[in-house]
């Protein structure tokens, strides 16, 4: 019966309010005669009863006491009712004074107006809490109980446990608080005790818990990691809290408490950078994004639109993807203070009237193709993407006077094995070679361009580069697959039994690139700290645990065999390459080998040539040559290796 018994109408609980309202004061005048009704005059109560009735309609009806939901009284709620009683006796006490002095007798003794005040306040919360907890038995009475603990007993683990207590169709039992701060173990938040975080191998063990839920956001991510692994191997389901800046209007929706993501796991600690720095640099500056439609390039822009940028031009060849970052920006921005442009970094004249009509004075170079497997089937491209592009890009930055070009690469470019990890080696020995070129003046290039006496000023660009791992969710990750394969039932396939990869998230990685490009005096090539390698069967497993199921049982894991030109593990520094530490403990300058640009710019004035006539296999055998410690693995072109060493 009660299971169906909906929300009660507002009427109901304005009667019920009046009802308590004169019980209280009929208490407080027995309660002033010392509970001997006899000695009460019965009609003077019953005037003040008249009395006080017409002032709570009208005080209840103005604040609205009766419009909360009763089951779901908050500390709002209370307030409310608070002032409503003060208001309320408040009238009574002036009318009471107005009748002492113009008419000399009382209408009723301050004593029991005290009284009622109280008493009123405590009977209409009371009866309040009382129906509240009474709906939440009824609530639990019939339902399979699920046992959960909330980890985080703060604002956040608070908002988690009143936010199933109000929804009816939510059937977990709150067993216990944990945390990790002494202050608060032992004590209580809505009757629920806080425990000790350390305590909580003994209180799975004791209680058979079915969930735990993470409400806080200072756990220490190694810390969080321990804790899954013991509910997984427990069979527990961990859950999980959004971020505030998504709560709907500022409350957290029980649709918001979902399966922890595998990414929540991976992510580190927040990484600090110099804000000030950063922002004293890009103040009222012109700013280019190349690839900025893409996961790291539109990532790079949201963050460089916190600082006062003059103008932030965004170039891609995706008119679609564009659009939607455009779309996204005019929304989360008020200065509008960006421009979208479309243009493919292999294009030279196209690029020529960007950098002619914006004269950017740093440029971010995100675009590249950068799929392993596709560009082991098409050289060619990757040449003219990722070489020919970047060379674009590098020498209009020369020619129209850009102060700073950062270019992003990648861990593939180390000891390269496929296509792509040799064409990103090809891209950063040639800006870097650039970048030492412009410290001599009269700098031409080869081919018989000399940008310095279009501009008349000797060239001052400085050429940085940032070197990475894998980025979790950007395109062609492979967390976005195997849990698209997850939810079609399996197989997971993974490449090799022994296959690891670093991982890093897109902002994290992004405020990495802009600390380099504020540090970078030109010529360095940055290291990032990736932390730990992942192993990616064990990262399969870990997806497969926290979806509930169990792995090679529910979701088949199969073995797919490397890929051509994959690595079993990622390298960011080969064997003649060491680093040097920097201010941040998170970047380190890599010290890598020196080339002398005009042997470099003739070699990949040729390399781009053999690419334009789309002779692949020509193609790779000139990045062998640009790039001896490329050797490719599971691809056609081994056998141009052992040409190669003849």
């Amino acid at each position: 019966m009660f299971t169906q018994f909906n929300i009660v109408p507002r009427w109901v609980i304005f009667l019920l309010d009046l009802i308590i309202s004169s019980l209280s004061l009929i208490f407080a005048y027995s309660l002033r005669y010392n509970l001997d009704l006899t000695a009460v005059d019965i009609s003077e109560m019953a005037r003040n009863l008249l009395v006080l009735g017409i002032i709570n309609v009208a005080v209840f009806f103005h604040i609205k006491t009766f419009t909360g939901i009763i089951r779901y009284t908050s500390a709002q709620d209370s307030f409310r009712i608070l002032i409503a009683v003060v208001i309320a006796n408040g009238t009574f006490f002036v009318l009471n004074l107005i009748a002492i002095t113009f008419f000399k007798f009382p209408l009723i003794s301050f004593a029991i107006l005290i009284t009622n005040g109280l008493s009123s306040f405590l009977l209409l919360m009371t009866y309040r809490v009382l129906i509240k907890y009474f709906f939440l038995y009824i609530k639990n009475l019939n339902l399979e109980n699920q046992k959960v603990i909330i980890y985080g007993a703060g604002e956040a683990g608070l908002a988690t446990k009143r936010t199933f207590d109000h929804d009816g169709s939510v059937n977990k039992n709150i067993i216990a608080f944990v945390d990790d701060d002494p202050r608060k173990i032992g004590k209580t938040i809505d009757g629920i005790k806080i425990l000790d975080a350390k305590l909580l191998s003994s209180l799975i063990n004791k209680h058979e818990l079915d969930e735990i839920i993470f409400a806080s956001y200072s756990i220490p991510p190694d810390k969080k990691d321990e804790i899954v692994d013991l509910c997984l191997e427990n069979d527990i389901k961990v859950l999980n809290i959004p971020p505030l800046n998504v709560w709907i209007n500022g409350q957290l929706k029980p649709s918001q408490i979902q399966k922890l993501n595998i990414e929540d796991l991976l992510n580190r600690k927040p990484i600090k950078i110099n804000i000030e720095g950063i922002g004293a640099m890009l103040n009222n500056k012109r700013i280019l994004i190349t690839g900025a439609a893409g996961s790291i390039g539109s990532e790079i822009v949201r963050q460089l639109s916190k600082f006062d940028v003059a103008l932030i031009i965004l170039c891609d060849q995706s008119e679609t993807a564009l659009h939607e970052l455009y779309l996204e920006l005019e929304e989360s921005n008020s200065n509008k203070n960006f421009h979208a442009f479309v243009g493919d970094v292999r294009d030279d004249q196209r690029m020529d009237k960007l950098f002619e009509t914006y004269r950017p004075h740093y440029v971010y170079h995100a675009a590249a193709y950068k799929h392993v497997p596709l560009m082991e089937d098409n050289p060619a491209e990757a040449i003219k993407a990722n070489v020919l592009g970047t060379k674009t890009i590098a020498d209009k930055s020369v020619k129209f006077g850009v102060q700073k070009f950062v270019m992003i690469s990648t861990d593939k470019a180390v000891n390269p094995t496929n296509i792509m990890g040799a064409s990103k080696r090809i891209a950063e020995i040639y800006v870097q070679s650039l970048n030492k070129s412009l410290s001599t003046d009269g700098f031409i290039f080869s081919n018989g361009l000399q940008y310095i006496n279009e501009l008349n000023v000797k060239p001052i660009t400085k050429f940085i580069t940032t070197r990475f791992g894998n980025v979790l969710g950007s395109n062609g990750s492979v967390i976005p697959r195997f849990r698209h394969q997850i939810e079609k039932g399996g197989p997971l396939t993974v490449t090799h039994p022994e296959i690891t990869r670093y991982f890093m998230t897109i902002p994290e990685a992004c405020r990495l690139v802009l600390e380099a490009g504020c540090m970078g005096q030109g010529g360095e090539i940055f290291v990032f700290d990736m932390g730990r390698s992942v192993k990616i069967v064990e990262l399969a497993k870990k997806m497969i645990r926290l979806a509930g199921l169990e792995p090679n049982v529910d979701i088949i894991i199969e073995y797919s065999g490397l890929r051509p030109g994959e690595k079993l593990y990622e390298e960011l520094l080969n064997d003649n390459e060491n680093t040097l530490p920097t201010h941040h403990e998170k970047i380190m300058i890599g010290k890598v080998r020196e080339y002398v640009f005009e042997e470099v710019e003739k070699k990949i004035h040729e390399l781009i040539a053999s690419a334009k006539s789309d002779n692949d296999r020509k193609v790779v055998m000139y990045m062998k040559k640009l790039v001896p410690e490329f050797k490719s693995k599971n691809s056609i072109f081994e056998e141009l290796d052992k040409i190669i060493n003849e």
